[in-house]
């Protein structure tokens, strides 16, 4: 199948992806992005409209496999947005004829945002949008944090998903130890058992840690995502919003 895809890659590379595929008209045919992660960052960009190939309702979208109508589309943009983890990279490689291939690092740190900002907004000089965008992005870690020094939780101590310790720096809480994405190993289920964390925080596109939760009943057991549901605008800080309203949630109960 790799192989299949590969020679329909070149194909419409030599005969400049005809025109004629069907495209959603709401999108923006400038870019395209490989999810709705990578599609999230060029909100933040203040671009907007941007699609992406994986469909968002994945629970883990990088393992999307893409197909001949999914080349045809990022053919036919001018910019395509990726992070190099996805496995519809090992078909597309690192160029898909005159397209620009724009790679991004991805986690949800406000450092990581403001980076991937500050790349995206330059391509289309939407900075000044861009840097609202941003600072709503920012200002709502930020006031979530003070509202977790409030509760008396800055610097507690949580066991996190390797894919989810950006947020929860940011938030001011300690990650005094991390599992995943792998299975969890029994050093790491004893650990928990003695380690007294506040929160075990797990990742939804692929949890790992409830047997850490069953030995460590007295731990708020959380489970973040890092991809949104939709591509929409605001679409990572609504991701953000909803996994700092589950963490107040489960420590109010």
């Amino acid at each position: 199948m790799k192989k299949f895809l590969a020679v329909i890659l070149f194909a419409f590379i030599a005969l400049g992806a005809f025109a004629g595929g069907a495209k959603d008209k709401n999108s923006n045919p400038d870019f395209i992005a490989s999810t709705s992660w990578t599609a999230a960052f060029a909100d933040l960009a203040g671009i907007d409209d941007v699609s992406c190939i994986a469909p968002a309702s994945l629970r883990h979208p990088p393992e999307y496999e893409i197909t001949v109508s999914d080349i045809q589309k990022i053919t036919e943009s001018k910019y395509f947005i990726y992070a190099g983890f996805e496995r519809m990279m090992q078909t597309l490689g690192n160029s898909v004829g005159t397209v620009q291939m724009v790679k991004i690092s991805c986690d949800n740190s406000i450092a990581t945002v403001k980076k991937n900002a500050a790349l995206l907004s330059e391509i289309t000089g939407t900075q000044e949008e861009s840097a609202k965008r941003v600072a709503a992005y920012e200002n709502a870690i930020l006031t979530a944090a003070r509202q977790l020094e409030e509760l008396g939780l800055k610097g507690a101590p949580v066991l996190c998903n390797a894919n989810q310790v950006y947020l929860a720096k940011d938030l001011g809480l300690t990650v005094a130890a991390t599992f995943g994405p792998g299975p969890v190993t029994a050093t790491q289920i004893a650990d928990a058992k003695v380690g007294n964390y506040v929160f075990i925080i797990d990742n939804v596109h692929n949890p790992v840690g409830q047997p850490l939760a069953e030995v460590a009943p007295k731990s708020k057991y959380v489970i973040w995502r890092n991809f949104p549901e939709r591509t929409e605008r605001n679409a990572l800080l609504n991701v953000i919003k909803e996994n700092i309203n589950t963490l107040l949630s489960s420590y109010k109960k």
